[in-house]
């Protein structure tokens, strides 16, 4: 079976720091993949790389069958790659409904991206309650769900998060994680970047732990989530 995405020996640099030193991996359609790891391993560099925002130095991406190097961002989504960045990069002075539009600006079927908006409302129904206001007026996990709401008004094949739950409350944290679920079980594939390695592996089907640039560890959500070295390193155990 061939891989929606597939990443092969990426090396990502900035300047003279190789920020990805030739990491592997793929992900399944319909699985969630999951990298973690500490501040500085490459998780985001890799993210920002896949949806081309930067240029790798060397490596081959393979997105539903087709190479992705050199091809400009827009039309990296338009293949149906969406990220929802790290630190969620909303439009604050739109509104809400204005920023969930501005997701679907390469789609020409208003019909549709409309059924789309409300099922971002029915997904979040915060956003349908504040649909006019401006998105900055928004508490942080709020945002966090219109970036992620925004993100699928591309009908996206692959859907790349971010550290999803950075600076959340526990509450708002797992309404988020409890959502990337739901999506799973949509059929949406999902390729997770998080600190929360406790969240990450336990709805991931597989994970790699990333240090330093490199993948040190590779396997199931659950195998990691019970490994001993994992454990200690990024659950807090000893």
């Amino acid at each position: 079976m061939t891989a929606l995405l597939e990443v092969e020996d990426l090396r990502v640099a900035y300047g003279k720091i190789e920020a990805v030193k030739g990491i592997s991996f793929s992900v399944e359609a319909g699985q969630i993949v999951t990298l973690i790891g500490t501040n500085g391993a490459g998780k985001t560099t890799t993210l920002r790389t896949l949806s081309g925002l930067l240029k790798p130095l060397s490596g081959k991406i393979t997105f539903d069958g087709r190479p992705l190097n050199g091809i400009p961002a827009h039309k990296i989504v338009e293949l149906g790659l969406a990220h929802s960045p790290e630190g969620r990069h909303i439009f604050p002075r739109l509104t809400i409904a204005e920023n969930l539009q501005l997701g679907a600006f390469l789609r020409r079927d208003p019909a549709g991206i409309a059924k789309d908006i409300e099922r971002a409302y029915e997904r979040f129904p915060i956003l349908g309650e504040r649909r006019r206001q401006p998105a900055g007026t928004l508490s942080g996990g709020e945002q966090q769900m219109l970036a992620m709401g925004r993100a699928l008004m591309s009908q996206p094949k692959l859907l790349m998060l971010d550290e999803p739950s950075m600076g959340l409350s526990p509450i708002m944290m797992q309404k988020i994680m409890e959502t990337i679920s739901e999506l799973k079980a949509q059929g949406t594939t999902i390729l997770l970047v998080e600190q929360n390695a406790q969240a990450a592996l336990s709805l991931a089907d597989h994970g790699h732990v990333m240090e330093i640039g490199k993948i040190v560890l590779s396997g199931t959500g659950q195998d990691l989530l019970v490994d001993e070295s994992v454990r200690k390193a990024y659950l807090g155990e000893d």
